[in-house]
């Protein structure tokens, strides 16, 4: 069970950055109450003798597939649409998640299958609590318990992403101390599985300018492709893994909550609401190909890692600001981080809930 406010003890710490959220700047100057209950005061919780049992498979459908193809709940009178680009990613105002039906849920996922990327605003965190976030995503699938990141202490279903100018442990673990280029793209945790679907990132504190997150298309990369190499892609498998991860989690002090798995997937699979064909590659999980020798898996995924990174053209830059909160397919897109903001004068924190959906589809013909 949750805590109550009552029950949360305050450091002398938690205070002090509590005093001085106004001195932050931040963008949003709506009512920030929904902060101020204590649940996500602190940062990233990071329990070395926390574990998980092992992650069980389960039957899955898309919730997307129950939707209203018209959408007439979420994209009702009161709604303004916004596209940031013809292949992905919307704006939405006049929206609140947390006074969603069932009924808006499954036309949530439809959208979101639809487009990709969906960026809702100024929704309101009195209602949308930690346990109503937990419901809702339940809603998409089981929320993945991550083995390695910080959660909220009491609710390990939380990813908890948080930089600031004494905690900045996801730039150690991407060695962006040695890099010139700091974009990453990965899709989250691919080695599962039951790879995550619809995923949810709610925006508590951000740079007023930064810190935002890139989002590319995989269905479009597919597609950009001649029919001729799309053939030699169809049928190929690719191992991904948590092992690295795990490692370096190990090795600097933090949880390993279970042991790390490999997992094979398709390297071009099929969205079961769409029916869209995707990448389904990345450079932050995908090792190698299956039943290439190490020189020609490298070259054909050095390949394709390099024509997502270059797709411009099929990419956004989901703008961020307090009260927002991200939804997107994670199934066919890959996202980098923008750490372009000085931690030092600014905080950026977020919470992410990733329910896990399908076992990939492969693809069987283009």
């Amino acid at each position: 069970m949750a805590p109550s406010v009552s029950d949360i003890k305050t450091s002398d710490n938690v205070d002090a950055v509590v005093s001085n959220v106004a001195n932050l700047k931040l963008a949003n100057q709506a009512d920030n109450s929904w902060y101020l209950r204590g649940l996500y005061r602190a940062r990233p919780h990071l329990d070395p003798s926390e574990k998980f049992p092992p992650t069980e498979t389960f039957e899955f459908s898309d919730a997307g597939l129950l939707a209203d193809k018209a959408k007439p709940t979420l994209l009702n009178e009161k709604a303004q649409v916004r596209h940031i680009s013809p292949y992905l990613g919307t704006e939405i105002s006049g929206v609140q998640i947390s006074q969603l039906s069932k009924e808006g849920l499954n036309e949530l996922a439809l959208y979101t299958a639809e487009r990709k990327v969906l960026v809702f605003r100024d929704q309101d965190f009195k209602d949308l609590t930690p346990e109503r976030q937990i419901e809702i995503a339940n809603h998409f699938g089981p929320i993945q318990r991550h083995p390695t990141s910080g959660n909220v202490k009491g609710f390990p279903e939380f990813h908890v992403v948080y930089r600031d100018a004494t905690h900045n442990r996801l730039n150690r673990y991407r060695g962006f101390e040695n890099r010139s280029n700091l974009t990453s793209w990965h899709s989250d945790v691919t080695y599962e599985k039951q790879t995550p679907g619809t995923t949810f990132f709610f925006i508590l504190d951000q740079p007023e300018v930064g810190g935002d997150t890139l989002f590319t298309s995989q269905v479009e990369a597919y597609n950009r492709l001649s029919d001729e190499f799309k053939k030699r892609l169809i049928g190929l498998r690719a191992v991904h893994s948590a092992v690295p991860q795990a490692e370096y989690s190990r090795l600097s002090g933090g949880p390993v909550r279970r042991e790390p798995v490999e997992t094979e997937h398709p390297v071009v699979r099929v969205h079961p609401v769409t029916g869209e064909k995707a990448l389904f590659v990345n450079q932050g999980f995908t090792q190698r190909i299956v039943g290439f020798k190490k020189e020609e898996s490298e070259f054909l995924l050095g390949f394709l890692f390099e024509h997502i990174a270059k797709g411009a053209d099929f990419r956004i830059r989901a703008r961020y600001e307090p009260g927002s909160v991200v939804v997107w397919d994670n199934r066919v897109t890959v996202h980098s981080a923008t750490p372009d903001f000085n931690p030092s004068e600014s905080r950026r924190h977020a919470v992410r809930l990733t329910p896990q959906a399908e076992i990939p589809i492969p693809a069987t013909d283009i």
